[in-house]
């Protein structure tokens, strides 16, 4: 296909530093927004607690890709953690997406979110048509977020919503601390494991969110997750068998509530996500299931 002109904010961050040289690997061309001072033909500096980018930038892109935010993982006691995690999410969509609305044409908006969207719904399949539950943490977050980005909309652009699970990859969190855990023979379900826990290796989620970047007609939320979502118990019995640890310590509720505080909620409930655009759109997937997904994170 031919190349693209692409912007993207969270650039430097895991998912993000993954993402752009797969972009760069395929022939397009990727300008990263920084917050500092910068000299750099690929980096344009930015401001987005002040709603502050380059228009011109915008203006000359092909696609905007967000994927930036503060730290998922942090004290769920610490309301300044909390804060963060919304702000730092809401500000950056809201600041690219009232840029997108400005353009002469607005560029294609692939906007980060996450599968705390849906909330807890038990063990029913939840595809992108599905509604959002409860006011955890993050699910109230997620819905902001989204929100945020309705200036690209009301202008016409076209969006993607990337509703992202947790990316298994020993690298990154959380695999790499529960890898650790299990060899250490602390491994265990959380709760009664009945939750469904969506999930997606590094590779497929790279691999989806190129192909999203591609292609010339996906809009809408997207689930980032792999095709069948395990429980926790099944998780924890496929990480179990492939680090040869027996998962003899599960954590009781009523402890992980105290422990978890505010996000206790997200850990204990279900979310069956199927990530049914994909497969509508032709994504293959090379991890579709647990036993994949912990092969290829821990390879």
């Amino acid at each position: 296909m031919p190349a693209l002109s692409i912007v993207m904010a969270g650039s430097s961050g895991f998912l993000g530093t993954h993402l752009r040289n797969e972009l760069e690997g395929r022939g397009h061309s990727v300008t990263a927004l920084v917050r500092r001072p910068t000299t750099e033909d690929d980096e344009s500096r930015w401001d987005p607690a002040h709603g502050k980018v380059d228009q011109g930038v915008i203006d000359g892109a092909d696609v905007v890709i967000n994927l930036a935010g503060a730290p998922t993982i942090g004290n769920p006691h610490s309301k300044k953690w909390s804060t963060a995690l919304r702000e730092s999410r809401v500000d950056t969509t809201r600041t690219l997406a009232e840029a997108i609305a400005k353009a002469p044409t607005p560029p294609y908006f692939v906007a980060g979110n996450a599968v705390a969207w849906y909330g807890d719904h038990g063990a029913v399949e939840l595809t992108e048509s599905a509604d959002s539950r409860g006011h955890t943490l993050m699910t109230t977050v997620c819905r902001d977020w989204q929100a945020a980005a309705q200036p690209a909309l009301d202008a016409g652009g076209r969006v993607v919503f990337l509703r992202t699970a947790p990316v298994m990859d020993k690298a990154g969190a959380p695999l790499k601390q529960l890898k650790l855990l299990f060899q250490a023979g602390l491994g265990g379900k959380l709760g009664n494991g009945r939750q469904h826990m969506p999930m997606i290796s590094l590779r497929d989620w790279v691999g989806a969110a190129a192909y999203l970047t591609e292609h010339p007609t996906a809009s809408g939320p997207v689930n980032m997750t792999c095709v069948e979502t395990p429980t926790n118990a099944e998780f924890t019995q496929a990480l179990a068998k492939a680090v040869r640890r027996p998962a003899i310590a599960p954590v009781p509720g009523p402890l992980l509530k105290v422990a978890a505080g505010r996000v206790a909620p997200e850990v204990l409930g279900s979310v069956n996500t199927r990530p049914q655009a994909l497969l509508d759109l032709g994504y293959e997937f090379s991890d579709p299931h647990v036993t994949a997904v912990v092969a290829s994170g821990l390879a």
